[in-house]
């Protein structure tokens, strides 16, 4: 079968763990369309301007080759297509993914037209299955349907959950190389450092080895890229947290980038590791930690309750609201939001460092945990027999 993929996320991360190469048969094939190639002229344009001319965010989200790819089915990933070949979508938050549809008593009357023009193509007879990430995505896709209702019995009937694979990185926990160092050897790994809780991390790390002595050290994997939502970091934050961490390079093991070999590698040196996030769609870096026998100390937002929890790992409340996203809209809820994570995660190591026993316990059924909920053999199984009911429909 040969299965469609827009080119401008054909090599994407996230579309590289849930749809590119998961059914081993399946012949997978990049697409050309026209929201690619405005894209690219989008962002060539921005570049040469020095700044955003043309905003790409909705472009990246919606597909139209006008039927001239020639595949059996298209096969998209946080996106909607408008053309009449069978198509299916795997998302992480929801679908059409366009700025305001959650709140649609904000937009123009071109971006409400926007919104009704992606849900028309959901409840098309083209589009035939949407594959929610996680519960916690699917719960938003049925929140937006809810200020949509018209849309809502075709399209829901089409909503499934399939979690991502992870392959073990270890058979068994006893094969993770042992610390050298008498340290309890943390990893955190994210380009987006302040979103992900890079600043919590360095800071409460600090304090700890002030406090307690040479008992810590830290795996930092971060480009320091600087987001605009979330944390709303600075140019002079990173200047300041690159410069600790320089500061700090003898117990701080630093990388700007590594390939996901490496990562995994390092991972699997690691005892625990971090990802105490302000905002996350999903967490695919806490799967590649557990695959790796590290339990995780993460905060409960989005899905990361769906593949953390106490026994497994380390879980650090955090104020949210009815869909389980953090609460970072003002300058106090982020204060507040910031906070929460630095008193979760002190708690949590003070934890670790008090009963490091539990590395072990929580590690061992980490591992198991991947095998039983991320088979990817399973997951092939699922996504194949979605591919063939769409084909022999």
């Amino acid at each position: 079968m040969r299965i469609g993929v827009a080119s401008f996320r054909f090599k994407h991360y996230s579309t590289a763990r849930s749809i590119v190469g998961i059914v081993p048969e399946a012949e997978y094939l990049p697409l050309q369309d026209l929201f690619s190639w405005v894209n690219r002229s989008a962002q060539v344009l921005n570049r040469l301007a020095g700044r955003n001319l043309i905003t790409t965010f909705n472009l990246n989200n919606q597909f139209n080759d006008l039927g001239l790819n020639q595949v059996d089915l298209v096969h998209l990933f946080n996106a909607i297509s408008y053309t009449r070949k069978p198509w299916i979508t795997s998302f992480e938050t929801l679908v059409p993914r366009f700025r305001g549809a959650l709140r649609p008593e904000e937009l123009d009357s071109k971006g409400v037209d926007k919104v009704h023009r992606g849900l028309e193509a959901l409840a098309s007879k083209a589009c035939q299955r949407l594959i929610a990430l996680s519960t916690c995505s699917a719960g938003f896709e049925r929140a937006l349907l809810a200020r949509f209702p018209g849309y809502q019995p075709e399209i829901e009937k089409k909503l499934v959950i399939l979690h991502p694979g992870q392959a073990q990185q270890l058979t068994r926990y006893d094969d993770k190389p042992s610390s050298s160092s008498g340290r309890l050897r943390l990893m955190f790994a994210g380009s987006a450092f302040f979103r992900k809780g890079g600043r919590e991390i360095v800071d409460t790390l600090l304090k700890l080895r002030h406090e307690l002595g040479d008992c810590l050290e830290l795996v930092l994997i971060s480009s320091f890229k600087i987001e605009d939502y979330a944390t709303r970091e600075t140019p002079l934050d990173v200047q300041r947290y690159q410069a600790l961490v320089h500061e700090n390079m003898d117990w701080i093991e630093y990388y700007p980038l590594l390939s996901n070999v490496e990562v995994l590698a390092l991972m699997k040196s690691s005892q625990v590791g971090l990802l105490p996030t302000h905002a996350d769609s999903y967490g695919y870096s806490m799967l590649e930690f557990q695959a790796s026998g590290c339990p995780v100390i993460s905060t409960d937002v989005r899905a990361l309750p769906e593949i953390n929890n106490e026994r497994v790992g380390w879980l650090i409340p955090v104020p949210k609201n009815d869909l389980g996203e953090a609460r970072y809209g003002s300058v106090e809820e982020r204060q507040k939001l910031s906070q929460a994570i630095s008193h979760g995660l002190e708690t949590a190591l003070r934890s670790i460092l008090a009963g490091p026993g539990s590395i072990r316990v929580k590690g061992e059924l980490a591992l198991e945990r991947i095998r039983q909920e991320h088979n990817p053999a399973d997951r092939a199984e699922k996504l194949r027999n979605w591919y063939t009911e769409v084909l022999n429909s």
